[in-house]
């Protein structure tokens, strides 16, 4: 099938990073066939396609792999292992490597509070184990959430925000569960074994997603599609998005030259849920149907997701962003040749 878009994407990925460090090097991807492992997995792709000592990836599924990735899943570089990462002898079946990117752990809020405890076992014992899977001198990237700063007024959230809910909070097992696994990092972080990193990432968006992803973003491209988009609220919430491809390239970036452990991954679209709803509408020809129901927080939601990003613009030297209508042609694009 066609992934012009997406290789596009990593082609602009590997202007920007130098995976070089990581020729002949073994690197595990957990998490591999949702969005972000989409384009790490592409990115290796695009490097390997010149590269005279390939980077060798291992990544884990628990389900068929999805047809975006049927490209690249007969690749020599490429081992898949079926199984589940909540699932202590699996764990245990995993060996050793020079880089892992823990990807794994339910971003949708809909599959998240269906598996709550698998939730949780992801991002903290599943996490501890796979530290302890790292060779000496090699890296560890931990996939983290803006979720962690949940309950603070502090905004936007810089990286020493406090997030303040309770063990209770209807969203918990998430919000806990990648809180534990960072402070498993910071653990490991500090005995200098091997770099460890993680990334705080918020709302990134883009190709490569299963059709039945439950995110809000992919929700309205279905409705638009099927001929309206008929809002669950008023959509005043406020989120500030980042296309799929500048996150990727962050989380290189951080991995190769990350001079600290804890960094913010977003975006600078900062928009409603109506205005996102309104763009995609006017993108696909079609119409918002605005309820009158009150915004009442859903499952916990926060009102407003906004993340300080100046420490990776900074460090890091990110300075360009795809802007939120460019990146919603894009995922449409890819969208419509997929599931339409």
């Amino acid at each position: 099938m066609n992934n012009n878009v997406i290789i596009m994407d990593c082609e602009r990925i590997n202007e920007k990073t130098d995976l070089s460090k990581f020729e002949g090097k073994d690197i595990l991807i957990t998490g591999a066939t949702g969005l972000i492992g989409t384009y790490l997995l592409y990115s290796v792709y695009v490097f390997n396609r010149t590269s005279s000592d390939p980077i060798k990836v291992t990544i884990v599924s628990n389900r068929p792999l999805p047809d975006h990735l049927a490209d690249i899943s007969v690749e020599s570089w490429l081992s898949v292992l079926h199984g589940d990462l909540s699932d202590v002898d699996f764990l245990h079946s995993l060996g050793m490597y020079d880089a892992i990117i823990h990807a794994a752990g339910y971003g949708q809020p809909g599959k998240f509070l269906e598996n709550k405890l698998k939730t949780l076992t992801l991002n903290t014992s599943c996490t501890q184990y796979l530290l302890s899977r790292v060779r000496h001198g090699g890296h560890f990237l931990f996939v983290s959430t803006s979720e962690v700063y949940s309950g603070s007024e502090d905004i936007p959230y810089t990286e020493k925000t406090h997030g303040v809910t309770m063990p209770d909070h209807p969203r918990a097992c998430y919000i806990e569960g990648k809180r534990c696994g960072e402070a498993f990092c910071n653990v490991y972080a500090g005995k200098g074994d091997f770099k460890v990193n993680i990334a705080r990432v918020a709302l990134a968006y883009g190709p490569g997603v299963r059709p039945d992803d439950q995110r809000v973003l992919y929700s309205f491209i279905r409705k638009a599609l099927g001929g309206s988009i008929e809002m669950l609220d008023a959509g005043t919430a406020q989120r500030v998005y980042c296309y799929v491809s500048d996150t990727v390239e962050n989380l290189w970036n951080i991995m190769l030259k990350g001079k600290e452990v804890t960094y913010n991954v977003g975006g600078i679209s900062h928009t409603s849920i109506f205005e996102l709803a309104d763009s995609i509408a006017k993108i696909l020809h079609t119409t918002v149907k605005i309820s009158q129901d009150n915004d009442s927080k859903m499952n916990g939601a926060p009102q407003n997701v906004d993340m300080d990003i100046s420490k990776v613009n900074g460090e890091l030297g990110k300075t360009d962003y795809v802007p939120l209508e460019n990146g919603l042609q894009r995922t449409i694009e890819w969208y419509r040749q997929y599931f339409a």
